[in-house]
């Protein structure tokens, strides 16, 4: 499956009469994109947009999601299948991305696990979405949907409204183009027979209550693991619609950025031979567990890999899945290196992880999430501040009342991100 990349860079946003690129400026029109955005959605009550640009003396909180606009120039599909898109096959043909250019929803928390995005100052050098242009949607809901639907009428709103703004780049030039392919299997390992065979344990955060992925629409919590050609995570097979710990959780943008697919991508043919992606999940109970982490090993084994890269989402309950994975591939003879993040204390001198294991001997790390951090005052808040005072990594008192914020660097959207996508990480010596 071959795709290629046109990257539409967008340096400036302003709102216009006309949604359209000019020079390099997104222009939005905002009563379009809230038309586009609420789609009908009676239970949404109100809508307002704002825009966030890197600089900017500005605080987005609670941050529920961070999306990337793009369109699909051709080939099958949609991007976002199953969600706002046909549920047809992605990953193949052109993709028209508005490269710097980021939609940010908001609202009334939905659980405790959101993040926050600050603009500039301290805040600002944790999160990757400090240096997007952001076009901020805060959204309030009817007062009678409960929490579980409110965060569904968030994420759709974000995802309509990302289709909405990616629909400009259609019929424009490319700044700059990327091309990724990953072929049939059989043909795949016959083009670089001499090559180490690399696949990539794509693990999503399933454990119910809002903490949600979906892979083409559907929840990944009731699928089993299941190969997937890495280019269709570029198109949207996977989407967000979780409330993990803001440092750790991986938002639609980052799978549609994945830092760890593209690293594999630029060895393929010179120093691995990149075969393709392994999703599974992460389930809650053992059984499940244990079901989803044999049937992974089952089947990398199957696809004939000499190595895997395993990464997760979340911390705690997850980190259980990820040693599973670890211990059941290296059983078959399988070299395993982990992706993840660390709760090693505000010291940092507890345990790091929940679980451990001495086959775990490959560790990246992308920081300690503990890590305390002083917010400053900013200018602008778009959203509600009163959520500093119960978001995880946060305590009563956290917000000051000069609008400063003390705490944990996992409050931070993408602070410790376990795909890679931030600044993080550290070293054994």
């Amino acid at each position: 499956m071959r795709l290629t990349i046109g990257n539409v860079i967008i340096n400036d946003i302003e709102f216009g009469d006309k949604t359209e690129v000019k020079d390099g400026t997104l222009f939005v029109n905002k009563d379009e994109l809230i038309e586009a955005a609420i789609g009908g959605d009676e239970r949404i009550k109100s809508l307002e947009v704002y825009l966030a640009k890197p600089g900017d003396n500005t605080r987005i909180i609670p941050v529920k999601d961070v999306i990337e606009p793009r369109v699909k120039v051709d080939g099958q599909g949609g991007i976002f299948p199953g969600i706002v898109n046909n549920v047809d096959q992605v990953g193949s043909g052109q993709t028209n991305v508005l490269k710097g250019a980021a939609i940010v929803t908001t609202g009334k928390i939905v659980g405790f696990q959101e993040g926050i995005i600050d603009m500039s100052g301290e805040g600002a050098k944790y999160t990757p979405f400090s240096k997007t242009n952001n076009i901020v949607l805060k959204m309030e809901p009817q007062d009678s949907i409960k929490q579980h639907e409110h965060e569904e009428v968030l994420r759709l709103l974000g995802f309509r409204a990302s289709n909405y703004i990616g629909e400009v780049a259609k019929d424009l030039k490319p700044d700059n183009e990327e091309v990724y392919e990953t072929k049939p299997l059989l043909e795949q390992v016959k083009e670089y027979p001499d090559l180490p065979k690399v696949v990539y344990v794509y693990a999503l955060q399933t454990q119910g209550l809002m903490h949600n992925t979906f892979y083409y629409g559907a929840d990944a919590m009731k699928i089993v693991p299941t190969f997937m050609y890495p280019t269709e995570a570029f198109d949207g097979a996977i989407a967000s619609g979780n409330c993990v710990s803001a440092c750790d959780k991986n938002p639609s943008y980052v799978h549609l950025n994945s830092p760890v697919i593209k690293d594999l991508y630029s060895k393929h043919g010179k120093e691995i031979n990149f075969i393709g992606c392994v999703i599974t999940n992460e389930n809650v109970t053992l059984q499940d567990k244990k079901r989803s982490s044999n049937m992974t090993a089952k089947l990398v084994e199957m696809l004939g890999a000499d190595a895997a890269i395993i990464s997760e989402e979340g911390f705690g309950n997850p980190d259980a899945d990820l040693v599973m994975n670890c211990n059941n591939l290296e059983n078959k003879g399988i070299k395993t290196v982990l992706v993840t993040d660390e709760y090693a204390g505000q010291d940092g001198a507890s345990q790091s992880l929940a679980d451990s294991t001495p086959k775990g001997d490959a560790v990246v790390t992308a920081g300690n999430a503990n890590v305390v951090v002083n917010l400053p005052v900013m200018k602008t808040v778009i959203g509600h501040p009163e959520a500093a005072n119960v978001i995880a990594g946060a305590w009563d008192g956290s917000l000051h009342d000069d609008g400063s914020i003390e705490a944990e660097i996992q409050v931070i959207t993408g602070a410790t991100n376990e795909l890679g996508f931030n600044t993080l990480s550290a070293k054994t010596i």
